[in-house]
Formats: C-alpha cells, sequence, structure tokens
C-alpha cells in the first residue's frame, strides 16, 4: 500500500478516535478546533479557554465546554436578521 495512503487513513482514524473522546489532550482539542498550539497556550495561560490542570502540568480540556466556548457569542445569520426585521416593520404598520 502506498504510504501516503496508509497515512491518510491513519490521519482518519485518529480524527475518528478524538470525536468520540469526552476528554481531550493538548494537542487534541489544538487539532480538534483548529487553533494554533501556539495560540491555545496563549488561551490557557490567560484563562480565556476552559481547561484543567490536574497535576499542575498536563492540560485537558473537557470537550463538551470546549464546544461551548467555540459557539459563543452566535450570530444570527443576515438573511435571518433581514427577515425578522421586515417582519417588524410589518407589525408596527398593522398597529
Amino acid at each position: 500500500m502506498d504510504t501516503i495512503l496508509i497515512l491518510e487513513r491513519l490521519d482518519r482514524l485518529e480524527k475518528l478516535l478524538i470525536g468520540s473522546k469526552e476528554v481531550l489532550t493538548f494537542d487534541e482539542a489544538s487539532d480538534y478546533t483548529g487553533i494554533s498550539r501556539s495560540y491555545l497556550y496563549k488561551l490557557t495561560a490567560s484563562g480565556k479557554i476552559p481547561h484543567s490542570k490536574p497535576n499542575g502540568k498536563m492540560v485537558f480540556f473537557d470537550k463538551k465546554k470546549l464546544v461551548d466556548w467555540l459557539l459563543q457569542h452566535q450570530r444570527e445569520p443576515r438573511m435571518e436578521i433581514k427577515d425578522n426585521s421586515q417582519t417588524g416593520n410589518l407589525a408596527n404598520k398593522h398597529a
């Protein structure tokens, strides 16, 4: 089997394994979120991202909390905002 093909399949398997875990290591969290390791380190050092350090050295992330953190400050798509404002305008005309 071609080495590149083997590496691609191994990468897909690793991603599947990470997807089924509830607690991620630092490197797994970086891969899972797409956040670079250096930026993830800055976020943990400043306390801006939920994490734990049970023994004072290794950093772990609860995947659910990590996803919640990633999805904070959600915005409505522009189409929905436009539709909502038009609905509001119609309601004001009928009032």
